[in-house]
């Protein structure tokens, strides 16, 4: 069974004269535990509707959404926020971190509204999370004061604290330099497949896409599988390529 599942999902908002525009036609995209799914497209192309759409943030205009097979527009709004907070991390290109508060709290957020021992060791579970992504030792630090990696690697650790079983990156290199975003996105392939969640990301860089198990385009609102094969080879080819070593006589 599927853990999330859009079946012919249409999202169109009315405009200011009255227009409708179609940001979403026709989508159908079903994911499962473990899997890991990029979509690429251009800005524009609708990626953050669809996203907020399998996460149960935005509704769609038309079709269904579906998780663990249970249709999601016949859920109450109280029990779809538990579901969703249950359930779903998110990973945001801009961190949307609380400024001004320190790492823990910024981890610990999530865990406000838990119950039982999880509300109550909330900052233990957040320490050992921000240890998990390498940050054990900037703890108390301010969040927005750390560099822009060690500030992705809070909102990972933030996404992550209540394991869920969907996790949902928005573009999560985009603000981050070549050789850290990698580092960022081996840790979220590194996590997801310890805890067998599903990790779906949106992106525009091929090179992020084509880590994934599954590769989708989303043009014009239309969602369809694409070929990443030269991205993959151009993204490894460096760690599957030994360096050659100087010949004896040279």
């Amino acid at each position: 069974m599927s853990l999330v599942a859009l079946d012919d999902v249409s999202k169109s908002v009315l405009l200011a004269d009255d227009s409708r525009l179609e940001i979403l036609r026709g989508v159908s995209l079903e994911v499962g535990a473990g899997d890991h799914v990029s979509i690429v497209g251009r800005s524009g192309s609708g990626k953050s509707t669809l996203l907020n759409i399998l996460g149960m943030l935005d509704a769609p205009s038309s079709g269904s959404v579906s998780f663990e097979g249970r249709e999601v527009r016949r859920m109450r709004s109280g029990r779809l926020d538990r579901l969703r907070g249950d359930n779903v991390g998110f990973v945001f290109q801009q961190f949307n971190l609380l400024a001004g508060r320190t790492a823990i709290d910024n981890v610990m957020m999530p865990l406000g509204h838990a119950r039982g021992r999880m509300f109550w060791n909330r900052r233990r579970i957040a320490a050992d999370m921000l240890e998990r992504v390498g940050l054990g030792h900037r703890v108390d630090q301010i969040a927005d004061k750390l560099s822009g990696g060690e500030q992705q690697r809070v909102a990972i650790a933030r996404a992550l604290v209540r394991r869920p079983v969907l996790i949902l990156a928005d573009e999560p290199t985009g603000a981050l330099d070549i050789d850290t975003g990698a580092s960022v996105m081996s840790l979220l392939d590194e996590v997801a497949t310890e805890t067998d969640a599903a990790l779906v990301t949106i992106t525009h860089d091929l090179h992020v896409a084509a880590r994934a198990r599954r590769h989708y385009r989303l043009d014009a609102g239309r969602l369809e599988t694409a070929d990443l094969s030269r991205a993959f080879e151009a993204s490894t080819l460096a760690a599957s390529v030994p360096s050659t070593p100087p010949r004896a006589d040279a």
